[in-house]
């Protein structure tokens, strides 16, 4: 324990004094952390919105008013021989509609009319949000004016479970600390790592007593109360900010938290072990971490979208059962009976990544 314990001092105080290292641990995942809060928006709004006006009468431009009422829509002008077209074209509007010069008319003869509504869909997502609007408004206006009827035999009533008020944050901030706790301990412990190696520092370690074991123990010790600390930092600022509070069980959090920053300074520890230079262990943790917890955590995109066999590659990424158990605590707040298995599988993926690190770092030591 006393060689654990000393070596975790050596890695603090070797921490303490290297400013750019200072600044990677505390003032980048704060930065991360206000560019994913503020920018990282799935809910489109202020679409830009062209329409084209054949019949200019009370009832078409009411009807463009209810287009424009949702707040969805933001109206854009464009003029030539065919603005609606060149103005989707010229990526100067998402959307255009288009009433016929006989719109009220019909409506006002009973018979069927066409609105032709044109949609850029170089955006799949945001394509299918907007022709949904489109659709509920034309359907709201139509019952509006009697051409069906108000009423039907069977009415959805919705209630929007958790987070009523449809706040992006709360989907957003509890994974961003999942994928922030993942890459900045696992990025420092890498470094910290494979410097040893480039200073020729690591050879005096190979040489002494000191076992594998003893050596990943000391050095992780060290980076996971650094990650404690970032993990503080983060988690405050982000309530205050966002105002995202705890609404479960915190022991959850808790552990779970602490078994992520484990498994994330692991992770670095295996990679600096494997890695011959510092440029290695950043491109390491950039592939291997970074894009990872990115794309395939589901932090933004659903797991059951990722098709076969690269659905199987999230079952070893151990951000996805953490942004489970931030988005639980944060959000959902149901407890142990909800993460329980997220929680078991963060800290069988630590021993499988301390193990690994340990057997790599004892083929490379002198034998004694």
């Amino acid at each position: 324990m006393k060689r654990i314990f000393a070596q975790c001092v050596k890695e603090i105080a070797q921490f303490r004094r290297d400013r750019l290292t200072l600044a990677l641990a505390f003032l980048l995942p704060f930065i991360t952390l206000i560019i994913f809060g503020f920018a990282i928006r799935l809910e489109s709004k202020d679409i830009p919105l062209i329409v084209q006006d054949f019949n200019r009468t009370n009832l078409s431009n009411s009807y463009i008013e209810r287009l424009y009422a949702t707040n969805q829509f933001v109206p854009k002008q464009w003029s030539g021989g065919n603005p609606a077209r060149d103005a989707i074209d010229k990526g100067i509007a998402k959307a255009a509609v288009i009433i016929p010069p006989e719109f009220s008319r019909d409506i006002q003869a009973g018979r069927s009319t066409n609105v032709q509504v044109l949609i850029d869909a170089t955006d799949v997502n945001n394509a299918r949000v907007i022709k949904n609007s489109i659709q509920r408004v034309t359907t709201f206006f139509m019952q509006e004016h009697g051409l069906i009827p108000a009423t039907n035999s069977i009415t959805a009533r919705m209630r929007l479970w958790f987070n009523p008020g449809r706040l992006e944050s709360l989907y957003i901030v509890p994974g961003t600390y999942g994928v922030v706790l993942w890459i900045f301990p696992s990025l420092l412990s890498a470094i910290a790592m494979v410097r040893e190696k480039e200073k020729g520092t690591i050879l005096q370690v190979y040489a002494s007593s000191i076992s594998a074991t003893e050596l990943l123990l000391g050095k992780g010790l060290a980076y996971l109360l650094i990650a404690i600390a970032e993990a503080l930092i983060v988690m405050i600022l982000g309530s205050i900010i966002f105002h995202v509070g705890i609404v479960g069980n915190p022991i959850t959090l808790l552990l779970g938290t602490l078994l992520f920053l484990t498994d994330s300074v692991l992770f670095g520890l295996l990679l600096g072990v494997r890695s011959s230079n510092q440029n290695a262990a950043v491109q390491g943790v950039s592939l291997l971490g970074f894009i990872t917890s990115l794309l395939l955590s589901g932090f933004i995109y659903p797991l059951n979208n990722i098709p076969f066999p690269l659905s199987l590659l999230p079952n070893v990424i151990p951000t996805r059962y953490y942004i489970n158990i931030t988005r639980d605590a944060f959000v959902r707040g149901t407890g142990f009976t909800g993460v329980w298995f997220d929680l078991i599988m963060l800290a069988a993926l630590g021993l499988v990544f301390f193990n690994v690190s340990r057997r790599v770092l004892s083929r490379m030591q002198l034998p004694s």
